[in-house]
Formats: C-alpha cells, sequence, structure tokens
C-alpha cells in the first residue's frame, strides 16, 4: 500500500511539472497580457501544490511552512505584475491624452483592471 501511494504522489508530481511547462509557454506567448498573469498565478499554485505533495512523500514537516510562505510570495508576485502592467497602461495613456486634463486619481484611475487589459491588449495588436 505504502509503495502504491509513492507511485502516485511521484506521478502526480510528474503531471504538474508537466502542466508548470505548459503555464509557462502560455505566458510567454500570451496572446493577452491577462492570459500571462494567469499562467504565473498558476505557475505558483502548482509549484506550491508540488512542495506540498513532497511535504506528504518524504514526511517533511517543514516543507510545509516552505509552501506558506512560497504561497504568500507568488500572491505578491501576482499583485506587483498586475500593478506594473496597469502602470504601464495608465502612463501610456496619460502620453495620449497629454493635453487633456487628468482626472483626481490620475489618467484611469477609474477604469477596473479587466477594461484596461482589454485596452492594452488591443493596443498590442
Amino acid at each position: 500500500m505504502n509503495q502504491a501511494c509513492d507511485i502516485f504522489l511521484t506521478a502526480v508530481i510528474v503531471v504538474l511539472g508537466i502542466l508548470c511547462l505548459l503555464c509557462v509557454v502560455r505566458s510567454i506567448i500570451g496572446p493577452r497580457i491577462a492570459d500571462r498573469i494567469v499562467a504565473v498565478n498558476m505557475i505558483g499554485t502548482m509549484t506550491m501544490m508540488i512542495i506540498a505533495i513532497l511535504t506528504v512523500k518524504m514526511k517533511e514537516g517543514f516543507l510545509a511552512d516552505v509552501a506558506i510562505i512560497y504561497a504568500m510570495i507568488s500572491f505578491l508576485a501576482v499583485v506587483v505584475l498586475v500593478k506594473v502592467y496597469l502602470g504601464v497602461y495608465r502612463e501610456r495613456e496619460a502620453k495620449e491624452h497629454a493635453g487633456e486634463p487628468a482626472s483626481e486619481n490620475g489618467a484611469g484611475a477609474s477604469a477596473p483592471a479587466a477594461a484596461i487589459f482589454d485596452r492594452v491588449d488591443r493596443e498590442e495588436k
């Protein structure tokens, strides 16, 4: 029974590794910025799952702490990516509308993130 569990956990780790590679491809080719951000988030989630499975397989409790810390770092990385892309969009929009007065919150600050990503994606094409 223990050997079957080890084989199953190894197979799950291999499948998650393959899925991580596919997410790397998705994050490189896009086609949209939102796809890239979701792919980076999925890579972080799957890496956390691999670490959690290794916790069970190797019977090492400290790896659970590593998985939790990795989850926090992955979340912060996605938040930073979104902030960077929003900042790039707002800067580009401000340059395009340099003659128009900006709003109190800055150019485009009231637009939701999904609408901003869609506009940036259209501009990339």
